[in-house]
């Protein structure tokens, strides 16, 4: 393979504890963190990975602006082609800035701007918490976190202390908003249910006016329990009530929405620390999961992130195979693809004749061209599969005479 071809077939660097946002026909990457020897190096800052979904390629764009610090734990939206970075953790400790970048640029530069007009008061710093998406708002909620003693609540678990600066360290079950259109902080008065309890690495999704939660960490317990957010009125479901089989408990993994009732759980790390790699799915209408039995067991991912792409296919991306806390080693900076609905008559088309590009060469150039070109970016999707596939086979080849 030639070195640009080699250049072409790259793909964005390993991580976890990254952001991860689909606007349009882009999966965009920022941030998170590798191990190298024993250490947690943050990817840098100014750097910005985007996956086009027809061609399969990755490219890395430089950013400019006021640059976020390198992180992990952040929290990724996007709103109206914006990504909204919250929080998380860097050398200096916890954050709770805000920034935002145009990710529909016109020059092809990505600015980011951090926002510090804004009225009211954000959440105190923290990262691993969650967000939903409602009516052009950002709604907050847990994670973990520091607190200065006049600010300790209900909210709050405490995890540990520092006492000669009364610092204290934990996990919140606090609901903030961000209003995008006013620059707006402000926290909604809950007017009924019980909240969940205080939680990080947990996940959270919406579905029409509900913003669903599922699972995450408190002190040494994880949990697998399901909560709803009326986001209209403000009252929360209690503890849903799960008929038949359900998940087991964990933290780290991800809840995505698929369709008009139905969420789409993946990995994570167990209760006994092992990462996991089952998925379910979760229906509203009868309020059951359902396991899906065709996943590979080979693949499990924790602290990754997984997208929803414009055919209904959920993707999932970096994080790590092993358990963090014990052997912070196996970053992925592969793309798992899960098709969670059939695919359109012409997409499964563009398929086959990019899979069969040598043998149909002479037909595809009597296509009209428009069909051409997207018949042009799925030969060139199908190349680079073919690509990665034959160097991970080369690299665990080598692994193999290595340990041989």
């Amino acid at each position: 393979m030639a070195a640009d071809s080699a250049e072409q077939f790259c793909v964005a660097e390993e991580r976890s504890g990254h952001c991860a946002v689909v606007d349009g026909n882009f999966l965009y990457v920022w941030g998170g963190y590798v191990s190298i020897e024993e250490n947690e190096v943050y990817l840098p800052n100014d750097e910005l990975w985007i996956y086009e979904m027809d061609s399969g390629l990755w490219t890395m764009h430089l950013m400019e602006g006021e640059l976020p610090t390198s992180m992990s734990g952040s929290c990724g939206a996007s709103i109206n082609g914006k990504l909204y970075i919250f929080g998380g953790f860097d050398d200096k400790g916890y954050s709770n800035r805000l920034y935002y970048v145009n990710l529909r640029t016109k020059t092809g530069t990505y600015r980011w701007k951090k926002i510090t007009n804004f009225k009211g008061q954000p959440p105190t710093p923290r990262d691993k918490l969650s967000c939903w998406v409602y009516k052009d708002r950002l709604i907050y909620f847990g994670g973990y976190g520091c607190r200065k003693h006049n600010e300790l609540s209900d909210c709050f678990d405490v995890h540990d202390a520092f006492w000669e600066g009364q610092i204290f360290w934990g996990w919140h079950n606090d609901v903030h908003v961000f209003d995008t259109t006013t620059q707006t902080w402000s926290q909604p008065a809950i007017r009924g249910g019980d909240p969940p309890q205080p939680r990080a690495a947990h996940t959270c999704a919406v579905l029409g006016n509900k913003g669903y939660i599922f699972g995450g960490r408190v002190l040494q317990t994880r949990m697998n329990d399901l909560h709803c957010l009326n986001l209209d009125t403000w009252t929360w479901s209690g503890r849903i009530n799960i008929s038949g089989e359900k998940p087991k408990d964990r933290s780290w993994h991800t809840l995505t929405p698929i369709g008009d009732d139905r969420l789409f759980l993946f990995g994570g790390l167990s209760s006994d620390n092992v990462p996991l790699s089952d998925g379910w799915i979760h229906s509203v209408t009868t309020n059951g999961w359902k396991q899906l039995t065709h996943l590979p067991k080979s693949r499990p991912r924790l602290w990754h992130t997984a997208c929803l792409g414009k055919e209904g296919e959920v993707m999932v991306f970096g994080g790590s195979k092993d358990d963090l806390h014990f052997m912070d080693t196996g970053h992925c900076s592969d793309l798992l693809i899960f098709q969670t609905q059939p695919y359109s008559l012409l997409r499964l088309c563009l398929d086959c004749i990019g899979k069969n590009a040598t043998l149909l060469k002479n037909q595809i150039q009597c296509l009209p061209s428009k069909l051409l070109q997207q018949v042009l970016k799925k030969i060139t999707f199908w190349a680079a599969v073919h690509h990665r596939q034959e160097k991970k086979a080369e690299t665990e080849r080598q692994s193999q005479l290595n340990t041989t």
